[in-house]
């Protein structure tokens, strides 16, 4: 404090000189002094803020380019479900669940709620604090939130896909021999619209995503035209806009001789599209229209995305590096490129960290390009990783739940 003191008092002095507020004291009236003591109070609590915030900074920015070599477990709990189970993050807390029934558990591994169901094949899709889980081939779909059940669905057909909107219902692919149909259910299982497609109209149903209000929905088609392979991705609207077009179709695109494998809603009003040739933006809460496209020419082996970044992972040209990573904003800027060896089967953005994993290794990225870590971990089969903290991540393991540090 005495420094810090002392670094005020000689900033006062520098100031007071340089705007000429120095007076001499003996001609000083009293109005003069008492302004003269607020001037210098408020510089003082001016630059004593200034002084914590420089602090701080400097302790962010030396905490986001910290690297480490080694972890600790700092918590665990073991389970003998764990292999047996699948998890997923949902708004903070994880969802554990297989054929038999979900619960939502905290970090801690607190129970906060859990549902029994019969659903054989179950497959998952997560939207804010809602998920729908149903059954791969089969029919019945349950949607669950953050307090347990939502609904439940029994559709007329075989589920493809499915992805839920909350506070709304589902959408899913269903199969119908040579056809195929896109149906949206309320959560009390209604049928609220359907719509059927063939390969040659508009195509087949490749993937398909939601917007979190449930108002539009995305799809990407593939369809062949005079033996060209081409991909159309359409936007849905179920409110007013929608109402007086076909089927509810408000825009589509077009592309010759590209793959659109992947769509993802990332806000209320933009989405991405990935392509076999790298991504369209799309913008627009109630008519979407093409907002940016990145055209890559690498193969792309990997794609991930969160509500403000875009990532692609090419195979590296470099001879020590064996892959390539790249991460845009929604805007279509390069933020991040960066080269790494590790073979991963899983990559995602968890907090403000890129995970990539397999069964028996980590590596995350910071969003500023830091490798934070690279290597083995000797805690069990690796099932799934999320970020819960500073420098915090909660593993998933064949033989429990841990929480580690890096250090």
């Amino acid at each position: 404090m005495k420094i810090l003191n002392s670094i005020i008092s000689k900033i006062s002095e520098i100031i007071e000189k340089i705007t000429g507020a120095r007076m001499d004291e003996e001609q000083d009236d009293h109005e003069t002094r008492v302004l003269r003591h607020r001037r210098r109070a408020v510089l003082r609590i001016v630059i004593v803020a200034a002084v914590i915030l420089a602090g701080t900074l400097i302790a962010k920015t030396m905490v986001e380019r910290q690297q480490y070599s080694g972890y600790k477990v700092v918590s665990e709990k073991a389970s003998e479900e764990t292999a047996a189970a699948q998890y997923i993050e949902v708004d903070g807390n994880l969802l554990k669940y297989n054929g038999d029934g979900a619960a939502l558990v905290d970090m801690q591994g607190k129970v906060l709620w859990s549902e029994n169901y019969d659903i054989e094949s179950p497959a998952i899709d997560v939207c804010g604090k809602s998920a729908v889980i149903y059954s791969r081939k089969g029919t019945q779909m349950v949607i669950v939130g953050a307090d347990g059940r939502v609904g439940s669905v029994e559709a007329q057909m075989p589920i493809l896909k499915a992805k839920v909107a909350p506070q709304s219902g589902v959408v899913a692919i269903l199969e119908d021999g040579e056809n195929t149909w896109i149906n949206y259910y309320s959560t009390k299982g209604e049928q609220i619209a359907m719509a059927k497609t063939r390969i040659d109209s508009p195509g087949y149903p490749v993937d398909l995503s939601i917007s979190p209000n449930g108002m539009l929905l995305m799809v990407t088609y593939l369809f062949v035209d005079k033996g060209i392979p081409k991909s159309y991705v359409a936007f849905y609207n179920f409110g007013n806009t929608g109402q007086n077009q076909m089927d509810n179709m408000v825009s589509g695109y077009t592309y010759s001789g590209v793959l659109v494998p992947e769509v993802n809603y990332l806000s209320e009003s933009l989405s991405v599209a990935f392509r076999d040739d790298g991504f369209t933006v799309y913008k627009g809460n109630q008519i979407p229209k093409e907002n940016c496209t990145v055209t890559v020419e690498k193969e792309i082996v990997s794609t991930f995305c969160s509500e403000k970044y875009i990532g692609l992972i090419f195979n590296s040209d470099a001879s020590d590096k064996h892959y390539a990573l790249q991460v845009y904003n929604t805007q279509g800027e390069l933020k991040l490129e960066e080269h790494f060896n590790m073979d991963y089967n899983t990559v995602k953005i968890s907090g403000d960290s890129i995970l990539m994993y397999n069964e028996a290794q980590l590596c995350i990225f910071s969003m500023k390009g830091i490798q934070k870590f690279s290597g083995t971990l000797e805690e069990g089969n690796i099932l799934n990783v999320f970020k819960t903290g500073a420098n915090r991540y909660q593993l998933i393991t064949n033989n429990g739940i841990k929480t580690i540090k890096l250090k």
